[in-house]
């Protein structure tokens, strides 16, 4: 029986894998991917906002070639430290189920090779799977077309193409701006009145910039009411008539949230306006005993307020509060 499961193997499940590592628990790290997934659907091209130091985990020293680190060293990064340290990631097992046992929790874990899941028991689990497989859907007709993605990676294949960015975030932004850069002739529709107060220092002039010379057009308190094949209709509140923009692709990149289904399974209260899973800041475990929570699950709804250098000690509070509870015995045991 394992000490600890860890479901997810992004940086903040991994950090929670080390702390119990050197916290001498038996744990492992499942994924229903691979090993940070997560970061494969970040932009290829992509430098990260915080220094390497502050997206270190384990104290595993995060070298770089440059101020900050790009997607391609941080995967490099977080495959070394799992390597060097020794960690347990059972890559491409997802965990599709966890019920409570007299002398913990057993999980049923799926890989695609398997003729059918297996089981796992563990004493205590942390609940770490983020929240970039689920985007926020815009719930409007036309969104499932071939043509319309949730995410970005590069920007190549748009060259010279018409392409409808909705959103004014971060991800929004450099979606945009890359897009620009390569020939793709682009429009962004955001329901405020300008980019996010949140969007880069550094990337605002940019957009800035090319929002005023046109080379970027935009539509600004505007809302996509539906998306045909080779258009996208909107809606502005400046306006009563819609409107019919060309786009050879949509790009709705509005954020996204975690998913939660699997804390709900355990009974685990989450609040129904913020999203956050009823849990103790200090512990991290939920109301539901030897249940965990690690990462951006933390602060439910708004994915801003947990990172990864905020979110890596996650794991340390968890298996300090496992190693100071006293030894859980199943009964007749």
């Amino acid at each position: 029986m394992l000490d600890l499961a860890v479901i997810g193997a992004g940086p903040c499940g991994l950090a929670a894998g080390v702390a119990a590592k050197r916290a001498g628990l038996r744990a492992s790290v499942f994924d229903k991917g691979a090993i940070v997934s997560s970061l494969l659907k970040y932009p290829l091209y992509i430098t990260f906002f915080s220094t390497a130091e502050r997206l270190e985990i384990g104290g595993v020293p995060f070298v770089t070639s440059g101020d900050k680190p790009t997607r391609r060293e941080a995967l490099t990064y977080y495959r070394k430290v799992a390597e060097y340290l020794d960690l347990d990631v059972r890559q491409y097992q997802e965990v599709v189920g966890v019920t409570r046992t007299p002398a913990g929790f057993e999980l049923t874990v799926r890989h695609p090779q398997w003729p059918k899941p297996d089981a796992v028991a563990a004493r205590h689990v942390v609940y770490a799977t983020g929240y970039f497989e689920s985007p926020n859907p815009l719930g409007v007709p036309g969104e499932d077309l071939p043509h319309v993605s949730h995410f970005f990676t590069e920007a190549h294949p748009y060259w010279r193409q018409r392409v409808v960015v909705v959103g004014g975030g971060n991800s929004a932004v450099e979606a945009a701006l890359e897009l620009q850069r390569v020939g793709a002739r682009v429009t962004i529709v955001h329901f405020l009145d300008r980019v996010d107060r949140g969007v880069k220092a550094w990337v605002l002039p940019d957009i800035t910039n090319r929002l005023k010379d046109g080379s970027i057009a935009a539509r600004w308190r505007s809302r996509v009411l539906k998306i045909e094949p080779a258009s996208v209709v909107i809606s502005s509140e400046t306006d009563p008539t819609t409107e019919t923009l060309p786009a050879d692709f949509v790009l709705a990149l509005t954020g996204y949230r975690a998913d939660q289904r699997l804390l709900r399974m355990l009974g685990v209260t989450i609040d129904g306006t913020t999203g956050v899973p009823n849990h103790d800041p200090q512990t991290m475990q939920t109301n539901i005993a030897g249940v965990y929570i690690a990462g951006v699950l933390s602060c439910g709804f708004d994915a801003n307020k947990v990172f990864i250098e905020n979110g890596r000690g996650h794991g340390d509070l968890i298996c300090a509060h496992i190693k100071a509870r006293p030894p859980r015995v199943a009964p007749g045991g």
